[in-house]
């Protein structure tokens, strides 16, 4: 029998999925991300589905960092070239879609960096840079990790939260404050 709960409830156990999740996350590998951000000359996020998304959403802070960050796909987005960064953000690390874009930036000779829960996968195994996060994949039966919540909601999640953490790296290693971002934020709504 499946035990019913409140809508609160599930959000408490939500919160207790995401503390588990991410307190398994390598220091040194987000590091690695945050340094080649901060390296890079543009800086380029993909991803399909919700964690596209959350790659969006990563991409428009960084904007308002006042980085050169574009998400790809987008009519505003420039090329890439060799001394840009190219972020993927695929929990499964095997969306056609995305594995064409990681193949393209290797041949121009851009950084790939990888944040998905299998670092063995294609988009893995071709990324400079991989972090891996913990989490659900869509086929809940491949994963160690226990969740209540459908498809890959936890990974999303996580990626989502993670990308925040990330923000608040680099504007520590930048002297950065919340008040120079709003500055940049969007006056036209």
């Amino acid at each position: 029998m499946i035990k019913t709960m409140q809508t609160t409830e599930y959000l408490a156990e939500i919160i207790k999925e995401l503390n588990q999740t991410t307190g398994l996350i390598v220091d040194h590998e987000a590091e690695k991300l945050v340094d080649s951000i901060i390296n890079s000359k543009k800086i380029f996020l993909a991803g399909a589905g919700r964690s596209g998304f959350m790659a969006k959403s990563f991409t428009m802070r960084m904007m308002h960092m006042g980085l050169d960050a574009y998400v790809v796909g987008e009519t505003v987005t420039p090329n890439l070239k060799e001394e840009d960064l190219l972020i993927i953000a695929s929990g499964s690390g095997e969306t056609k879609s995305l594995v064409s874009m990681v193949q393209k930036a290797k041949d121009i000779g851009a950084t790939v960096a990888s944040v998905t829960i299998f670092p063995e996968s294609t988009i893995g195994k071709a990324s400079d840079i991989i972090v891996k996060l913990p989490g659900s994949p869509k086929d809940k039966e491949q994963s160690q990790y226990k969740t209540i919540q459908p498809m890959a909601s936890l990974f999303e999640q996580t990626l989502l939260l993670f990308f925040d953490a990330i923000i608040l790296r680099y504007m520590e290693k930048k002297e950065l404050s919340s008040s120079k971002m709003f500055t940049r934020h969007a006056n036209l709504e």
